[in-house]
This record gives C-alpha cells, sequence and structure tokens, in this order.
C-alpha cells in the first residue's frame, strides 16, 4: 500500500490534496447535521448512475420492448430486481434529500451574499431532478406511467404561447406514443446527466472555494468562540457512515417494499381510477385540481401554471429579494414565507394521497 501511495503521489501529488483537505474547516453548531444533506444527495446520485448504466445493458426502449425488457431484468437477470428496485427508491429518497437540502438551505439563509450563485445552481440542480423523475416514470411503459405522463405533458401543452410546440417536443407528436417513450428515454439517460453532471461541477466547485455557510447569528460570534472540525478525515468519515445508513435503508426498502411493475401501457383502455403523479408533484396536482374551471378571465389551468410559475421564479431569485439577508439579519417576511410553503406542500400532499 505505501508502494501504491507513493507511485500515485508522484504523479497527482496526493500530500497536497491530504494537506489542503485537512486544512479546511467544518463548523460545527447545532445545525451540523444539516451539512450532510448534500453529500447523501451526491450520494444517491452516484446511485442513479451506476445503477441506471446496469439498467440500460438489458433495458430496450420501445413501445413493444420496453415492458417485456424491465419484466425480464426483474425475473431473469441474477439480481436484475435488486438493481431495479434500488434505481427506483434512490430516485426518490434523492428527490427527498435535494427537498430537505434546499429548505435547511433557505432557512440558514446560506443563499446570502456571496453565495446567490451556490443557490441558483442548487436550484437548477432541484429542477433538473424532477426532471429526472418524470422522464424516468414512463420508461417501464405501464399503465400507470403512460396515463400520468399523458396528463403531465396536457399539463405543459396548456401554458400559452409555447405550449403547443413544448407538448410536441415532450411527445414527439400529438400523443403519447413509441415515440415520446424514446424520446423520454434519451432525455433521461443522455441530456439530463450530461447537463446535471456540469451544473453540478459548477455547485461543488462554489461550495469549496466559498467555503460552509452559518447562520447569521452564528456568524456574528467571534472567531475564538466558533468550533469547527477538519473536513478530513473528522467531516468525511462521518459523511462516509451517513451514506452507509442510507444504503442500509435502500437496501431494506428494496427487499420489503418492491416497486410493482403493473400491467403494460394500453393507449386504447381507458385511464386507471385514482390516477396520481409521483408524490413530489403531488402539491401542484392537487392544486390544480382545486382551482375552479374560470378564475376571472383566464382558465384555471392557466391560473393554476401562471401561479406556479411565478412563485418558482421568486424562490429561484430570493436571494436578490432578502436584502436583509445580506446584512445578516433575519427577514420575518421570508421566513414566514418559508415556513408557508413547507406547511403547503406537506398538507397539499397529504391532502392529494387522502382523497
Amino acid at each position: 500500500m505505501k508502494s501504491l501511495y507513493n507511485w500515485l503521489n508522484n504523479r497527482i501529488d496526493m500530500d497536497g490534496a491530504i494537506a489542503f483537505a485537512q486544512k479546511k474547516r467544518v463548523p460545527v453548531f447545532y445545525g451540523t447535521v444539516w451539512y450532510y444533506l448534500g453529500g447523501i444527495s451526491l450520494f444517491l446520485f452516484a446511485i442513479q448512475l451506476v445503477t441506471g448504466i446496469l439498467l440500460v445493458l438489458y433495458y430496450q426502449p420501445g413501445a413493444d420492448t420496453a415492458y417485456e425488457s424491465v419484466k425480464f431484468i426483474v425475473s431473469k437477470v441474477e439480481f436484475g430486481w435488486l438493481i431495479r428496485e434500488t434505481h427506483s427508491w434512490s430516485a426518490n429518497l434523492f428527490v427527498f434529500f435535494v427537498f430537505i437540502h434546499m429548505f435547511t438551505v433557505f432557512f440558514a439563509k446560506a443563499y446570502r451574499k456571496p453565495r446567490e450563485l451556490t443557490w441558483i445552481t442548487g436550484m437548477i440542480l432541484f429542477v433538473l431532478a424532477l426532471a429526472f423523475g418524470f422522464s424516468g416514470y414512463l420508461l417501464p411503459w405501464n399503465e400507470l406511467a403512460y396515463f400520468a405522463t399523458k396528463v403531465g405533458s396536457d399539463i405543459a401543452g396548456a401554458i400559452p404561447v409555447v405550449g403547443e410546440f413544448l407538448l410536441r417536443v415532450l411527445r414527439a407528436g400529438d400523443e403519447v406514443t413509441g415515440a415520446t417513450l424514446t424520446r423520454f428515454y434519451g432525455i433521461h439517460i443522455a441530456i439530463l446527466p450530461g447537463i446535471f453532471t456540469i451544473i453540478l461541477g459548477i455547485h461543488l466547485f462554489l461550495v469549496q472555494i466559498q467555503g460552509m455557510s452559518v447562520p447569521p447569528e452564528i456568524e456574528k460570534l467571534p472567531e475564538e468562540k466558533r468550533r469547527t472540525i477538519p473536513f478530513f478525515p473528522d467531516f468525511v468519515l462521518r459523511d462516509f457512515m451517513a451514506w452507509l445508513i442510507v444504503l442500509n435503508i435502500i437496501a431494506l426498502l428494496a427487499v420489503f417494499f418492491p416497486w410493482e411493475l403493473g400491467p403494460k401501457a394500453d393507449a386504447l383502455a381507458p385511464a386507471p381510477a385514482g390516477i396520481r403523479p409521483e408524490w413530489y408533484f403531488m402539491f401542484m396536482f392537487q392544486t390544480l385540481k382545486l382551482i375552479p374551471a374560470h378564475v376571472w378571465f383566464m382558465e384555471g389551468e392557466l391560473f393554476g401554471i401562471l401561479f406556479f410559475t411565478i412563485g418558482g421564479l421568486i424562490w429561484f431569485f430570493v436571494p436578490f429579494l432578502d436584502k436583509k439577508a445580506h446584512m445578516g439579519i433575519r427577514s420575518t417576511f421570508w421566513t414566514r414565507f418559508g415556513i408557508g410553503l413547507v406547511i403547503y406542500i406537506i398538507v397539499l400532499t397529504i391532502w392529494g394521497y387522502m382523497v
């Protein structure tokens, strides 16, 4: 091992990398646990890449082959069922931890100067994570995924001016067909991973050069009263422990709560009762269901799209709207805004599953 280390050290300066990692410090305070969420999200994305590559070896996109290839993976391929379950559960946990990471960053005011671009790149990654979920949902080509994609793309088609164009781009035509499946497959395994990797690299680079943010009240403390630990090996080993716990949770979920494949998609069959999207879209879906057919001078669906668009833009640019955060002051308005948003998402999601 020593010879191998020396061989690598002579070529890539391992000593310098370790010295840099040891020099970096991580703040220790009541909210340090939230620092692990970003690393867990990164770990889950890595699991997605590995399991996704393994699934691609057997998956065959196409209206006549997709469903059968998934059945073959889970029933005939050695440990194929485990790879598919791991991919599905890690995808859901990835979105879940990205959600929590986003809100912890918001409440810690970690988007304040000079970290505005870190927040922006993080929000782009969040949108891409949702796009991963939407594009991958159709790939098994089962009944539920088919009709959920049809409903989701119909909503995109209701957007003024660009709606019809966007609908045809998503569906590769006027209806959800085998061409739509092929389009989603290309988006899911090529376009989205490429864009995500670039933005992720920028995001991680910004985090490295700016360091880890602390809440305003901790930042005001004198330097001698702030506790820190070395990034390497202390924080790294704790991060690895969190990854190991998450990996065990995924394994348990994969074994005891497998995802059902369901019947194959049939365009001529009626839509199944109680059709609904994945949990991370449920609050939006339920909101659209509650909006009346007409609101003022516009259709209810268009009003809902406009509502979510404006809300998303406000959330996206909150570092530039929350002026007090740059002065190290917690704004009561934005804190209540964040709490209200969390309650809204939780309540509408539960409501959507109960109805």
